[in-house]
Protein backbone atom coordinates (compact mmCIF):
# COMPACT_ATOMS: atom_id res chain seq x y z
CA UNK A 1 0.00 0.00 0.00
CA UNK A 2 1.53 3.34 -1.05
CA UNK A 3 1.05 6.72 0.57
CA UNK A 4 -1.44 7.92 -2.05
CA UNK A 5 -3.84 5.05 -1.48
CA UNK A 6 -3.52 5.37 2.29
CA UNK A 7 -4.26 9.08 2.05
CA UNK A 8 -7.39 8.35 0.01
CA UNK A 9 -8.67 6.01 2.72
CA UNK A 10 -8.28 8.71 5.36
CA UNK A 11 -10.09 11.32 3.26
CA UNK A 12 -13.54 10.52 4.70
CA UNK A 13 -12.52 10.48 8.34
CA UNK A 14 -12.86 13.37 10.82
CA UNK A 15 -10.86 13.38 13.98
CA UNK A 16 -12.77 14.85 16.95
CA UNK A 17 -10.79 17.38 18.90
CA UNK A 18 -9.75 16.61 22.43
CA UNK A 19 -10.08 18.88 25.44
CA UNK A 20 -6.58 20.32 25.21
CA UNK A 21 -6.51 21.57 21.64
CA UNK A 22 -6.03 25.14 20.54
CA UNK A 23 -9.03 27.37 19.94
CA UNK A 24 -7.88 28.69 16.57
CA UNK A 25 -8.69 26.50 13.58
CA UNK A 26 -5.12 26.30 12.36
CA UNK A 27 -3.49 23.45 10.53
CA UNK A 28 -2.25 21.02 13.11
CA UNK A 29 -0.04 17.98 12.97
CA UNK A 30 -1.40 14.76 14.37
CA UNK A 31 0.14 11.32 14.70
CA UNK A 32 -1.73 8.24 13.63
CA UNK A 33 -0.44 4.84 14.65
CA UNK A 34 -1.23 2.04 12.27
CA UNK A 35 -2.28 -0.76 14.56
CA UNK A 36 -2.31 -4.45 13.73
CA UNK A 37 -5.43 -5.97 12.25
CA UNK A 38 -6.71 -2.64 10.82
CA UNK A 39 -7.58 -3.46 7.21
CA UNK A 40 -10.29 -1.03 6.12
CA UNK A 41 -11.56 2.43 7.07
CA UNK A 42 -14.63 2.42 4.87
CA UNK A 43 -16.87 1.51 7.81
CA UNK A 44 -15.82 4.64 9.76
CA UNK A 45 -17.97 7.34 8.20
CA UNK A 46 -17.08 10.37 10.25
CA UNK A 47 -18.08 13.31 8.09
CA UNK A 48 -16.20 14.85 5.21
CA UNK A 49 -12.74 16.25 5.68
CA UNK A 50 -9.37 16.27 4.04
CA UNK A 51 -6.42 14.68 5.75
CA UNK A 52 -3.06 14.81 4.01
CA UNK A 53 0.29 13.35 4.77
CA UNK A 54 2.75 15.73 6.32
CA UNK A 55 5.23 16.90 3.64
CA UNK A 56 8.18 16.17 5.92
CA UNK A 57 6.96 12.65 6.69
CA UNK A 58 8.83 10.42 4.26
CA UNK A 59 7.97 6.91 5.33
CA UNK A 60 8.67 3.94 3.09
CA UNK A 61 5.58 2.01 2.14
CA UNK A 62 7.11 -1.24 3.34
CA UNK A 63 7.49 0.16 6.88
CA UNK A 64 3.94 1.48 7.27
CA UNK A 65 2.97 -1.22 9.76
CA UNK A 66 5.88 -0.36 12.06
CA UNK A 67 6.19 3.40 11.87
CA UNK A 68 3.66 6.16 12.60
CA UNK A 69 2.23 8.48 10.01
CA UNK A 70 2.12 12.23 10.55
CA UNK A 71 -0.97 13.75 8.94
CA UNK A 72 -2.24 17.30 8.72
CA UNK A 73 -5.84 18.26 9.38
CA UNK A 74 -7.72 21.52 9.17
CA UNK A 75 -11.14 21.43 10.85
CA UNK A 76 -12.59 24.94 11.14
CA UNK A 77 -15.93 23.32 12.02
CA UNK A 78 -14.52 21.86 15.26
CA UNK A 79 -13.35 23.98 18.18
CA UNK A 80 -12.65 23.50 21.85
CA UNK A 81 -15.23 24.09 24.54
CA UNK A 82 -14.96 27.17 26.76
CA UNK A 83 -12.53 26.54 29.55
CA UNK A 84 -13.95 25.74 32.99
CA UNK A 85 -12.47 28.08 35.59
CA UNK A 86 -12.33 26.87 39.15
CA UNK A 87 -13.71 29.07 41.89
CA UNK A 88 -10.17 29.29 43.24
CA UNK A 89 -8.88 30.89 40.02
CA UNK A 90 -8.97 34.56 39.15
CA UNK A 91 -10.49 35.52 35.83
CA UNK A 92 -7.92 36.51 33.23
CA UNK A 93 -7.85 40.10 32.08
CA UNK A 94 -9.39 40.66 28.61
CA UNK A 95 -6.11 42.35 27.65
CA UNK A 96 -2.97 41.41 29.63
CA UNK A 97 -1.52 44.08 31.90
CA UNK A 98 1.73 44.06 29.94
CA UNK A 99 -0.12 44.85 26.73
CA UNK A 100 -2.10 47.63 28.42
CA UNK A 101 1.07 49.27 29.72
CA UNK A 102 2.77 48.95 26.37
CA UNK A 103 -0.22 50.52 24.61
CA UNK A 104 -0.35 53.33 27.18
CA UNK A 105 3.32 54.15 26.64
CA UNK A 106 2.77 54.11 22.89
CA UNK A 107 -0.21 56.46 23.16
CA UNK A 108 1.73 58.81 25.42
CA UNK A 109 4.58 58.84 22.94
CA UNK A 110 2.33 59.52 19.95
CA UNK A 111 0.34 62.25 21.70
CA UNK A 112 3.41 64.27 22.51
CA UNK A 113 3.04 67.82 21.14
CA UNK A 114 -0.40 66.86 19.83
CA UNK A 115 -3.74 68.42 20.79
CA UNK A 116 -5.78 66.48 23.33
CA UNK A 117 -8.50 64.22 22.05
CA UNK A 118 -12.08 65.09 22.94
CA UNK A 119 -13.48 63.24 25.94
CA UNK A 120 -16.24 60.78 25.01
CA UNK A 121 -19.78 61.83 26.02
CA UNK A 122 -20.29 59.20 28.77
CA UNK A 123 -17.31 60.57 30.72
CA UNK A 124 -18.78 64.07 30.44
CA UNK A 125 -22.15 62.97 31.79
CA UNK A 126 -23.96 62.93 28.46
CA UNK A 127 -25.74 60.20 26.55
CA UNK A 128 -24.66 59.04 23.11
CA UNK A 129 -27.79 59.80 21.08
CA UNK A 130 -26.96 57.44 18.24
CA UNK A 131 -26.96 54.53 20.70
CA UNK A 132 -30.37 55.28 22.25
CA UNK A 133 -32.28 53.18 19.67
CA UNK A 134 -29.75 50.39 20.23
CA UNK A 135 -30.46 50.48 23.97
CA UNK A 136 -34.20 50.17 23.35
CA UNK A 137 -33.62 47.25 21.00
CA UNK A 138 -31.52 45.43 23.61
CA UNK A 139 -34.20 45.99 26.25
CA UNK A 140 -36.98 44.67 24.00
CA UNK A 141 -34.84 41.75 22.81
CA UNK A 142 -34.32 40.66 26.41
CA UNK A 143 -38.06 40.79 27.15
CA UNK A 144 -38.86 38.90 23.94
CA UNK A 145 -36.26 36.28 24.79
CA UNK A 146 -37.70 35.66 28.27
CA UNK A 147 -41.30 35.48 27.04
CA UNK A 148 -40.42 33.10 24.21
CA UNK A 149 -38.34 30.85 26.45
CA UNK A 150 -41.28 30.46 28.81
CA UNK A 151 -43.33 29.20 25.85
CA UNK A 152 -40.61 26.89 24.55
CA UNK A 153 -40.08 25.33 27.98
CA UNK A 154 -43.60 23.92 27.73
CA UNK A 155 -42.77 21.94 24.58
CA UNK A 156 -38.99 21.38 24.85
CA UNK A 157 -37.94 19.48 28.01
CA UNK A 158 -35.04 21.03 29.91
CA UNK A 159 -33.53 19.53 33.07
CA UNK A 160 -31.45 21.22 35.76
CA UNK A 161 -29.33 19.63 38.46
CA UNK A 162 -30.52 20.25 42.02
CA UNK A 163 -26.97 20.56 43.40
CA UNK A 164 -24.96 22.35 40.69
CA UNK A 165 -25.57 24.84 37.90
CA UNK A 166 -25.49 22.31 35.06
CA UNK A 167 -28.52 21.87 32.80
CA UNK A 168 -29.38 19.57 29.91
CA UNK A 169 -31.84 19.94 27.04
CA UNK A 170 -33.65 16.67 26.41
CA UNK A 171 -36.31 14.33 27.77
CA UNK A 172 -33.77 12.82 30.19
CA UNK A 173 -30.62 14.23 31.76
CA UNK A 174 -27.20 13.25 30.47
CA UNK A 175 -25.37 10.38 32.20
CA UNK A 176 -22.02 12.14 32.62
CA UNK A 177 -20.67 12.19 36.17
CA UNK A 178 -19.71 15.86 36.23
CA UNK A 179 -21.60 17.21 39.25
CA UNK A 180 -19.53 19.49 41.48
CA UNK A 181 -22.31 20.44 43.90
CA UNK A 182 -22.93 19.54 47.50
CA UNK A 183 -22.58 15.84 48.22
CA UNK A 184 -21.12 15.09 44.77
CA UNK A 185 -18.55 12.74 46.28
CA UNK A 186 -21.27 10.60 47.87
CA UNK A 187 -23.24 10.51 44.61
CA UNK A 188 -20.00 9.85 42.66
CA UNK A 189 -20.62 12.90 40.49
CA UNK A 190 -24.06 11.78 39.31
CA UNK A 191 -26.54 14.62 38.74
CA UNK A 192 -29.95 14.82 40.40
CA UNK A 193 -32.18 16.18 37.63
CA UNK A 194 -35.36 18.25 37.95
CA UNK A 195 -37.36 20.53 35.66
CA UNK A 196 -35.57 23.76 34.70
CA UNK A 197 -36.93 27.31 34.70
CA UNK A 198 -35.94 30.42 32.76
CA UNK A 199 -33.50 31.50 35.51
CA UNK A 200 -31.55 28.28 34.93
CA UNK A 201 -31.12 29.11 31.23
CA UNK A 202 -30.51 32.86 31.51
CA UNK A 203 -28.15 33.39 34.43
CA UNK A 204 -29.52 36.28 36.57
CA UNK A 205 -26.68 38.82 36.74
CA UNK A 206 -27.71 41.85 38.81
CA UNK A 207 -26.06 45.22 39.39
CA UNK A 208 -26.68 48.32 41.48
CA UNK A 209 -28.88 50.96 39.88
CA UNK A 210 -27.11 54.32 39.83
CA UNK A 211 -29.08 57.56 39.87
CA UNK A 212 -25.92 59.41 38.82
CA UNK A 213 -23.30 57.27 37.14
CA UNK A 214 -20.70 60.03 37.62
CA UNK A 215 -21.42 60.34 41.34
CA UNK A 216 -19.43 58.95 44.21
CA UNK A 217 -18.83 55.25 44.50
CA UNK A 218 -21.34 53.25 46.52
CA UNK A 219 -19.97 52.80 50.06
CA UNK A 220 -20.30 49.60 52.00
CA UNK A 221 -22.85 51.08 54.42
CA UNK A 222 -25.35 51.91 51.62
CA UNK A 223 -25.30 48.52 49.91
CA UNK A 224 -28.85 47.66 51.08
CA UNK A 225 -30.44 51.05 50.36
CA UNK A 226 -29.66 51.04 46.63
CA UNK A 227 -31.86 48.86 44.40
CA UNK A 228 -30.39 46.04 42.37
CA UNK A 229 -31.73 45.29 38.88
CA UNK A 230 -30.57 43.04 36.01
CA UNK A 231 -27.24 44.26 34.69
CA UNK A 232 -28.45 44.39 31.08
CA UNK A 233 -31.35 46.67 32.08
CA UNK A 234 -28.98 48.94 34.01
CA UNK A 235 -26.76 49.18 30.94
CA UNK A 236 -29.78 50.11 28.81
CA UNK A 237 -30.87 52.76 31.34
CA UNK A 238 -27.47 54.39 31.31
CA UNK A 239 -27.50 54.28 27.51
CA UNK A 240 -30.78 56.21 27.25
CA UNK A 241 -33.76 54.01 28.18
CA UNK A 242 -36.13 55.86 30.51
CA UNK A 243 -37.99 53.76 33.07
CA UNK A 244 -40.27 55.57 35.54
CA UNK A 245 -39.56 53.07 38.33
CA UNK A 246 -35.79 53.57 37.99
CA UNK A 247 -35.10 57.32 37.58
CA UNK A 248 -31.69 58.49 36.49
CA UNK A 249 -30.02 61.86 36.04
CA UNK A 250 -29.86 63.16 32.48
CA UNK A 251 -27.53 66.08 31.78
CA UNK A 252 -27.89 68.35 28.78
CA UNK A 253 -24.54 70.04 29.28
CA UNK A 254 -21.19 68.37 29.94
CA UNK A 255 -19.80 68.52 33.45
CA UNK A 256 -16.97 70.88 34.37
CA UNK A 257 -13.92 68.99 35.57
CA UNK A 258 -12.07 70.47 38.53
CA UNK A 259 -9.75 67.58 39.24
CA UNK A 260 -9.30 63.99 38.27
CA UNK A 261 -12.19 62.83 40.41
CA UNK A 262 -13.93 66.16 41.07
CA UNK A 263 -16.43 67.96 38.88
CA UNK A 264 -19.41 70.31 39.03
CA UNK A 265 -22.53 70.34 36.94
CA UNK A 266 -22.88 73.04 34.31
CA UNK A 267 -25.60 75.67 34.67
CA UNK A 268 -28.65 74.59 32.70
CA UNK A 269 -30.99 77.34 33.91
CA UNK A 270 -30.79 79.28 30.65
CA UNK A 271 -31.82 76.24 28.66
CA UNK A 272 -35.51 75.80 27.86
CA UNK A 273 -37.47 73.14 29.69
CA UNK A 274 -36.93 69.75 28.07
CA UNK A 275 -39.85 68.47 26.08
CA UNK A 276 -40.94 64.89 26.66
CA UNK A 277 -39.51 62.79 23.89
CA UNK A 278 -41.22 59.76 22.49
CA UNK A 279 -39.14 56.56 22.72
CA UNK A 280 -37.82 55.20 19.42
CA UNK A 281 -39.74 51.97 20.01
CA UNK A 282 -42.35 51.12 22.65
CA UNK A 283 -41.06 49.09 25.56
CA UNK A 284 -42.26 45.53 25.97
CA UNK A 285 -43.23 43.95 29.27
CA UNK A 286 -42.51 40.52 30.70
CA UNK A 287 -45.53 38.27 31.07
CA UNK A 288 -46.01 35.70 33.84
CA UNK A 289 -45.43 32.07 32.97
CA UNK A 290 -49.06 31.16 33.74
CA UNK A 291 -50.34 33.37 30.91
CA UNK A 292 -48.03 31.85 28.30
CA UNK A 293 -49.71 29.72 25.65
CA UNK A 294 -47.40 27.06 24.16
CA UNK A 295 -47.22 26.64 20.38
CA UNK A 296 -49.83 24.29 18.96
CA UNK A 297 -47.91 22.54 16.17
CA UNK A 298 -44.38 21.92 14.94
CA UNK A 299 -44.44 24.73 12.39
CA UNK A 300 -45.43 27.30 14.99
CA UNK A 301 -42.76 25.94 17.33
CA UNK A 302 -40.08 26.34 14.64
CA UNK A 303 -41.12 29.96 13.96
CA UNK A 304 -41.05 30.70 17.69
CA UNK A 305 -37.58 29.13 17.95
CA UNK A 306 -36.30 31.29 15.08
CA UNK A 307 -37.67 34.41 16.76
CA UNK A 308 -36.10 33.41 20.08
CA UNK A 309 -32.73 32.81 18.48
CA UNK A 310 -32.91 36.16 16.71
CA UNK A 311 -33.72 37.91 20.00
CA UNK A 312 -30.75 36.17 21.67
CA UNK A 313 -28.38 37.35 18.97
CA UNK A 314 -29.84 40.86 18.96
CA UNK A 315 -29.44 41.19 22.73
CA UNK A 316 -25.82 40.02 22.70
CA UNK A 317 -24.89 42.01 19.63
CA UNK A 318 -26.46 45.23 20.94
CA UNK A 319 -25.05 44.81 24.45
CA UNK A 320 -21.59 44.37 22.96
CA UNK A 321 -21.93 47.71 21.13
CA UNK A 322 -23.10 49.46 24.29
CA UNK A 323 -20.20 48.05 26.33
CA UNK A 324 -17.72 49.66 23.95
CA UNK A 325 -19.03 53.10 24.91
CA UNK A 326 -20.36 52.60 28.46
CA UNK A 327 -17.79 50.83 30.69
CA UNK A 328 -18.74 47.68 32.55
CA UNK A 329 -16.69 46.24 35.39
CA UNK A 330 -16.63 42.69 36.76
CA UNK A 331 -15.01 41.17 39.81
CA UNK A 332 -12.11 38.90 39.00
CA UNK A 333 -13.07 36.47 41.75
CA UNK A 334 -16.91 36.35 41.66
CA UNK A 335 -19.66 37.08 39.11
CA UNK A 336 -20.44 40.54 40.55
CA UNK A 337 -20.94 43.12 37.77
CA UNK A 338 -21.02 46.91 38.03
CA UNK A 339 -22.15 49.23 35.25
CA UNK A 340 -19.83 52.20 35.49
CA UNK A 341 -16.27 53.38 35.29
CA UNK A 342 -15.32 52.37 38.85
CA UNK A 343 -16.79 49.48 40.82
CA UNK A 344 -18.67 49.94 44.08
CA UNK A 345 -17.09 49.61 47.52
CA UNK A 346 -19.51 47.07 48.96
CA UNK A 347 -17.51 44.35 50.69
CA UNK A 348 -19.76 41.46 49.69
CA UNK A 349 -17.35 39.30 47.72
CA UNK A 350 -17.48 35.77 49.08
CA UNK A 351 -15.12 34.14 46.60
CA UNK A 352 -11.98 32.17 47.39
CA UNK A 353 -9.76 33.89 49.99
CA UNK A 354 -12.11 36.85 50.39
CA UNK A 355 -10.88 37.23 53.97
CA UNK A 356 -7.52 38.44 52.71
CA UNK A 357 -9.27 41.15 50.68
CA UNK A 358 -11.73 42.00 53.48
CA UNK A 359 -14.57 41.10 51.12
CA UNK A 360 -13.59 43.72 48.55
CA UNK A 361 -14.03 42.99 44.88
CA UNK A 362 -11.15 42.86 42.41
CA UNK A 363 -12.59 45.01 39.64
CA UNK A 364 -11.45 44.63 36.06
CA UNK A 365 -12.83 45.26 32.60
CA UNK A 366 -15.74 42.99 31.72
CA UNK A 367 -16.40 41.11 28.52
CA UNK A 368 -19.73 40.18 26.96
CA UNK A 369 -19.81 36.73 28.58
CA UNK A 370 -19.55 38.38 32.02
CA UNK A 371 -22.65 40.47 31.36
CA UNK A 372 -24.62 37.79 29.48
CA UNK A 373 -23.04 34.43 30.37
CA UNK A 374 -23.92 31.68 27.86
CA UNK A 375 -24.58 28.52 29.89
CA UNK A 376 -23.22 25.73 27.72
CA UNK A 377 -25.02 22.39 27.49
CA UNK A 378 -24.31 19.16 25.66
CA UNK A 379 -25.61 19.06 22.10
CA UNK A 380 -27.87 16.11 21.26
CA UNK A 381 -26.84 15.10 17.71
CA UNK A 382 -29.71 12.64 17.09
CA UNK A 383 -33.17 13.66 18.37
CA UNK A 384 -34.42 10.10 17.85
CA UNK A 385 -31.79 8.88 20.33
CA UNK A 386 -31.67 11.61 22.99
CA UNK A 387 -29.78 9.48 25.53
CA UNK A 388 -26.05 10.21 25.33
CA UNK A 389 -23.52 7.46 25.98
CA UNK A 390 -21.07 8.04 28.78
CA UNK A 391 -18.14 6.39 26.98
CA UNK A 392 -18.55 8.58 23.88
CA UNK A 393 -18.38 11.89 25.69
CA UNK A 394 -15.42 13.23 23.67
CA UNK A 395 -17.44 13.00 20.45
CA UNK A 396 -20.33 15.21 21.58
CA UNK A 397 -20.41 18.97 21.13
CA UNK A 398 -21.70 21.81 23.24
CA UNK A 399 -23.77 24.94 22.63
CA UNK A 400 -25.37 27.69 24.73
CA UNK A 401 -28.60 26.54 26.33
CA UNK A 402 -30.70 29.05 24.39
CA UNK A 403 -29.23 27.88 21.09
CA UNK A 404 -29.70 24.19 21.92
CA UNK A 405 -33.34 24.75 22.91
CA UNK A 406 -34.06 26.62 19.67
CA UNK A 407 -32.26 24.01 17.56
CA UNK A 408 -34.22 21.16 19.12
CA UNK A 409 -37.39 23.19 18.56
CA UNK A 410 -36.70 23.40 14.82
CA UNK A 411 -34.50 26.47 14.27
CA UNK A 412 -31.49 26.44 11.98
CA UNK A 413 -28.05 26.24 13.58
CA UNK A 414 -26.20 29.61 13.45
CA UNK A 415 -22.77 29.56 11.85
CA UNK A 416 -20.92 30.93 14.88
CA UNK A 417 -22.02 28.02 17.08
CA UNK A 418 -21.18 25.20 14.70
CA UNK A 419 -17.50 24.87 15.77
CA UNK A 420 -18.32 23.84 19.34
CA UNK A 421 -21.37 21.77 18.40
CA UNK A 422 -19.20 19.39 16.31
CA UNK A 423 -21.89 18.80 13.74
CA UNK A 424 -19.47 17.23 11.24
CA UNK A 425 -18.08 14.69 13.69
CA UNK A 426 -19.69 11.29 13.35
CA UNK A 427 -20.64 9.47 16.52
CA UNK A 428 -19.35 5.87 16.72
CA UNK A 429 -21.96 3.21 17.27
CA UNK A 430 -20.00 1.41 19.98
CA UNK A 431 -17.03 1.83 22.29
CA UNK A 432 -15.01 -0.62 20.22
CA UNK A 433 -15.49 1.54 17.16
CA UNK A 434 -14.55 4.64 19.14
CA UNK A 435 -11.24 3.08 20.15
CA UNK A 436 -10.32 2.82 16.47
CA UNK A 437 -10.51 6.62 16.08
CA UNK A 438 -7.35 8.58 16.72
Amino acid sequence: MDCASLNAQFAAMVLPHGKRRTLTPKVESLKLNRFAGFTSLDSLKYGVSELKLHPKARIPSENLSQDSLVIRCNHPQNADFPRYYSKKEKKPFPIPIVELRRAARERLKNRKDQPKRPIPPPKRGLVVKRLIPEAYNVFNARVTLINNLQKLLKVVPVHACKWCNEIHVGPVGHPFKSCRGQGASFRKGVHDWSNAVVEDILVPIEAYHLFDRLGKRIPHEERFSIPRIPAVIELCIQAGVDLPEFPTKRRRKPVIRIGKNEFIDADESELPDPEPEMPPTPLLTELPADEMVPPSNAEETALLAEETLEAWEEMRRGANRLMKMYPVRVCGYCPEVHIGQSGHKAQNCGAHKHQQRNGQHGWQAAVLDDLIPPRYVWHVPDPSKPLLQRDLRNFYGQAPAVVEICVQAGAAVPEQYKPTMRLDVGIPTSVKEAEMVV
